[in-house]
């Protein structure tokens, strides 16, 4: 591992990006490090962490807004909301088992990657909730943009655009984010189907009702091929729209409705891709297409002798499979034809600098990436080579 950097505060962040710009060296941008594996291996001296920057430095119940440094474990922000009853919208995942580490996710990695869970079919992603941040750019300058408010207008509106761009645009330092109340149960209809084409019936059914699905899934056929669909609310309203939905889908397949323990379990599992049942030497993808054309995706990955697990309503596939450049390219192209695209989420370092870890960009939106990069960080010096080659 290279030399690891650890600043206490934020100037000490920026200090250590402004002397690597002047020396041209290369910085490795992690938060607690639980998410290394992802993308492209980075080839940098040093390692730049914002585990040292922890705490929430705001946090208004009535406004439903929370502010935090960027080193602060997603744990700990939780536990903070449950306690005042209200939740992250989003329902990031914890990627510990997916990457075989016990290091906990920071709100700034989470963020710098736009991870989201089930809920992002009912809520939206992580950046859509990020209301401001304050980061330092590839010459060790200290930014904000946004603010503490749903509504501001407040400079260019940078918040997007770091939120998924993985370090490769500026070091995250604080972000705020808009959280809601959480619901006060939950139930889960599952029905059983006969396949994927089945079971994307069964979660399109649910979706298209008017019972506020918040999560809908299909689990994989090593794990008992039901789909599942979530309600979240107050526990008389649960009741009846579970109670309504399973009626509805009961023509669909054998249906039984889970309690809240066995819900909050199942989601648990789901958020965090569990019944993939990844496999230590196998790669793992996320491929999001439009929800109708998951199942082609997932019948080419099993022609592959991978295994999937349907999130999203059939948009997110997740593909556990060989470790080849051939799985990459064949999900790649399948995904490519539906329209969607194709991040290997997982894998070993080879295969990882071997392949486009992220679909290549069209002509005019790269360009303007690399407008972006210089823009924001001229000496190319933060996480090189993550996304892809060069960049």
């Amino acid at each position: 591992m290279s030399d690891l950097l650890v600043p206490t505060d934020e100037s000490g962040i920026a200090a250590a990006v402004a002397a690597a710009h002047a020396a041209r060296e290369p910085l490795a941008i992690e938060g607690n490090g639980s998410k290394r594996g992802l993308l492209r291996p980075v080839q940098a001296a040093r390692t730049l962490s914002t585990r040292n920057l922890a705490g929430i430095t705001l946090y208004r119940p009535g406004e439903l807004v929370i502010s935090a440094r960027a080193g602060t474990l997603v744990a700990e922000i939780a536990a903070a909301l449950a306690e005042k009853g209200q939740h992250l919208i989003a329902e990031p995942p914890d990627t510990r088992a997916l990457f075989g580490t016990e290091a906990e996710a920071t709100i700034g990695g989470i963020v710098a990657a736009n991870l989201s869970g089930p809920r992002r079919i009912a809520g939206g992603a992580m950046r859509d909730h990020l209301l401001g941040i304050r980061f330092v750019n590839g010459r060790g300058e200290i930014l904000r943009s946004g603010g503490r408010v749903l509504k501001n207008v407040t400079g260019l509106d940078l918040c997007k655009l770091l939120a998924g761009s993985y370090g490769t645009l500026g070091v995250i330092t604080e972000v705020t984010l808009k959280v809601l109340p959480a619901p006060q149960t939950e139930a889960t209809v599952a029905v059983r189907v006969g396949g994927l084409a089945a079971g994307v019936r069964v979660l399109s059914a649910g979706l298209g009702s008017p019972f506020g699905v918040s999560g809908a899934a299909l689990l994989p056929a090593e794990a008992g091929a039901e789909a599942v669909l979530r309600i979240e609310d107050f526990a008389p309203s649960v009741a009846y729209r579970s109670g309504r939905l399973a009626q509805q889908l009961a023509a669909l397949g054998e249906v039984r409705v889970l309690g809240e323990e066995e819900s909050r379990a199942r989601w648990r599992a789901i958020r965090d891709a569990e019944p993939l049942g990844a496999r230590a030497e196998e790669a793992v993808w996320r491929v999001s297409v439009r929800p109708s054309a998951g199942p082609g995706v997932a019948a080419a990955a099993a022609g592959l002798g991978g295994r999937v697990l349907l999130d999203w309503g059939g948009g997110l596939v997740w593909v556990a499979g060989p470790a080849t450049a051939e799985a990459h390219d064949a999900l790649a192209r399948a995904a490519m034809a539906a329209r969607g695209t194709c991040t290997l989420f997982r894998g070993p370092e080879a295969l990882r600098l071997a392949v486009p870890v992220l679909p290549e960009e069209p002509p005019p939106l790269a360009a303007i990436a690399r407008r972006v990069k210089a823009a924001l960080d001229p000496a190319g010096i933060l996480n090189p080579g993550r996304m892809r080659a060069g960049f």
